[in-house]
C-alpha cells in the first residue's frame, strides 16, 4: 500500500524517444522526477532527429509496446497516464485498452501532430483514432491551437474547435500559444460548464524544442499527485515557464527547457492577471 507522505506518485509515460533528451520520453522522466514522481517510460516510436527537426519516424510495432506495458501494469499501481506520440493504429487500440481497464486514473494527452521544425507525425487516420478512441477518457488534452484545428476541422474558433472536442468526452482541454507570433504566450482553459480561462505569459525570447512535452507531463504528475484539473493546469503552467526560461542550447537549432532541480524551487509566477485585457481575451 502506497504510502502519501514518502512514496512517490507513478506517472505512465507512452511516448516516443527523442535522442536529443529535449522532449518525449526524457522530457517525461525529467519533469516527473523533478516534481518528486516516478515515471514509467514507455516507448510508443523512435526517431531520427536533431535540434532543427524530426528527419523520421519509426513506430514501434503494437506488439511490443503492449509487450513493455503488459508487465508494468500486472506489477505496479499507477497515479497517471501521460500520453504523446503514438506510431500507429494498432498502438492506438493498446492505449485505448489501458485506459478502459483503468477508469478513474487521470489522463493527460498531448496530441503530437507535428514536430517543432515543422515536419508532420501524425496522418489523418490517426488524428481520427486519437479523437474517437482516447479523447473519451481523458482528463487534460493539451494541444496547440495548430493541434486543436487538427482534431477538430470542421470548427475554424478556437471556441467552437474546444466545444467539440469536449462533446466527444474529453473532460477539459488546455489550449497552449507558445507556437504564436504574439507579445504573450496566451493559454485557456476549456471545460465546458463555465467560460475559458486565460492565462497570460511573458513570452521567452528563442524557439524551445519539448515545451509542450514538459508541460503535459507536468500537468499529468500535479493531477496524480491530487489536484483538480484547474489547479495542475495551473501548477503546470508555473514549472514550464520556469523551465523555458532557464534553457540551454545543445545544438544548431531549437533550445531545450531545463526541468533539473525544478521541483526544489518553487516557480517563479510570471503570469499576468487573468482579467486580460480585451484584445487578448478575444478568440483567434
Amino acid at each position: 500500500m502506497k504510502n502519501e507522505s514518502t512514496d512517490p506518485c507513478v506517472i505512465l509515460c507512452l511516448a516516443g524517444l527523442d535522442p536529443t533528451g529535449g522532449a518525449g520520453l526524457q522530457a517525461d522522466i525529467e519533469t516527473v522526477a523533478a516534481l518528486g514522481g516516478h515515471a514509467l517510460p514507455v516507448a510508443t516510436a523512435l526517431t531520427a532527429q536533431d535540434t532543427n527537426d524530426v528527419k523520421a519516424l519509426i513506430p514501434i510495432p503494437a506488439e511490443d509496446v503492449l509487450a513493455q506495458v503488459r508487465p508494468l501494469l500486472a506489477d505496479i499501481a499507477i497515479d497517471g497516464i501521460k500520453i504523446g506520440l503514438l506510431g500507429g493504429l494498432e498502438t492506438i487500440g493498446i492505449v485505448h485498452d489501458i485506459l478502459v481497464e483503468h477508469r478513474g486514473i487521470p489522463v493527460v494527452l498531448d496530441p503530437v501532430c507535428r514536430a517543432g521544425g515543422g515536419k508532420d507525425l501524425v496522418d489523418d487516420a490517426l488524428t481520427e483514432a486519437l479523437v474517437e478512441d482516447l479523447l473519451p477518457h481523458t482528463t487534460v488534452l493539451t494541444p496547440n491551437r495548430l493541434e486543436l484545428h487538427r482534431l477538430a476541422p470542421n470548427h475554424p474558433h478556437e471556441r467552437e474547435g474546444a466545444k467539440a472536442l469536449l462533446q466527444r468526452g474529453c473532460k477539459s482541454i488546455l489550449i497552449t500559444g507558445a507556437d504564436e507570433d504574439t507579445p504573450q504566450v496566451i493559454n485557456r482553459f476549456h471545460t465546458g460548464d463555465k467560460e475559458p480561462l486565460s492565462f497570460g505569459w511573458e513570452r521567452i525570447e528563442g524557439v524551445f524544442h519539448g515545451s509542450g512535452c514538459t508541460l503535459a507531463t507536468a500537468v499529468a504528475t500535479y493531477l496524480a499527485m491530487g489536484q483538480t484539473p484547474l489547479q495542475a493546469v495551473e501548477c503546470a503552467q508555473g514549472f514550464a515557464h520556469e523551465a523555458i526560461a532557464r534553457g540551454y542550447r545543445i545544438g544548431s537549432g531549437q533550445s531545450i527547457p531545463n526541468r533539473r532541480g525544478l521541483g526544489k524551487i518553487r516557480p517563479r509566477n510570471r503570469a499576468f492577471p487573468r482579467s486580460l485585457p480585451p484584445s487578448i481575451e478575444s478568440e483567434p
